[in-house]
């Protein structure tokens, strides 16, 4: 008996194949590790850019190096996000001191990454950004609500953080207290001043500072037009576990990046 998907289109047979899952890249060595953190850093920054996120000289993108944990690498201060080539990246140690590049750092980025990247060892990358619907959600004092399958991502994985709401951060302490208040979850909304995401990857640190920008404008735009119906805790509980893991995140980065490395190929310099 023939099989049921027997035959053939252009000389391809049509028989069943195995299709293997999308997943991070495995390293046969430190040095093309780092390479690959610092280029989806670069492309990262660039969609940022491209997206609108840019805004003077604030936010940032942090990679920790592989081989030394305590560093991390990150954009120079005052530096177009559009422009971010993988040779303008500078490593920083947790002491705030530029070790490879010429150029200087964002204070502030030092201050909460640092932070962050020290409280927390499965984070290998943090984004923040003064990215528009992000900022305007960020002054209610609210979490975002399951109003929609994308919004689920962060049921109940990420934190609402008051303390220095509005307040440039500069002061180390300021970047204790606010990882102190940040030591879990996927996302933060720092009052008054904007988002901020966490990965262990550039790829899905970057991805969920994109959705959580959009859920905050989702949010925004339904309560400007009525009462916006909430998700069973159940139904969001289901959904943040099939699209709101580490791999989700990682996985649709992969379409960002085919389209930046393939437009910017200068990014690579």
């Amino acid at each position: 008996m023939e099989p049921a998907d027997s035959g053939c289109i252009d000389g391809v047979p049509l028989t069943p194949k195995n299709i293997r899952h999308q997943s991070p890249p495995i390293f046969s060595c430190l040095a093309e590790e780092r390479q690959h953190r610092k280029e989806r850093l670069a492309g990262a920054l660039r969609i940022f850019g491209r997206l609108g996120f840019g805004e003077g000289v604030a936010g940032h993108i942090t990679a920790r190096d592989p081989e030394y944990p305590d560093h991390f690498w990150v954009n120079p201060f005052a530096h177009s996000f559009r422009r971010m080539r993988v040779s303008d990246l500078i490593l920083v140690n947790h002491a705030g001191e530029v070790v490879i590049g010429n150029r200087p750092v964002n204070r502030a980025a030092f201050v909460l990454h640092a932070a962050i990247h020290q409280r927390r060892p499965e984070v290998n990358a943090a984004a923040h950004a003064h990215s528009p619907y992000g900022r305007a959600f960020a002054s209610l004092g609210r979490h975002l609500n399951p109003i929609t399958q994308d919004a689920c991502m962060f049921f109940n994985d990420h934190a609402l953080i008051s303390e220095d709401g509005g307040k440039v951060v500069l002061e180390e302490e300021s970047g204790q207290s606010f990882a102190r208040h940040f030591d879990h979850g996927k996302a933060a909304i720092h009052q008054n001043h904007g988002l901020l995401s966490v990965g262990e990857s550039v790829d899905a640190a970057a991805f969920w500072f994109i959705a959580m920008e959009r859920c905050c404008q989702s949010q925004l735009l339904a309560e400007a037009a009525g009462e916006p119906q909430l998700i069973r805790n159940e139904w969001a509980e289901y959904t943040h576990a099939r699209i709101g893991t580490e791999q989700a995140g990682w996985l649709n980065f992969q379409s960002l990046w085919d389209e930046i490395s393939s437009s910017d190929p200068d990014l690579f310099d």
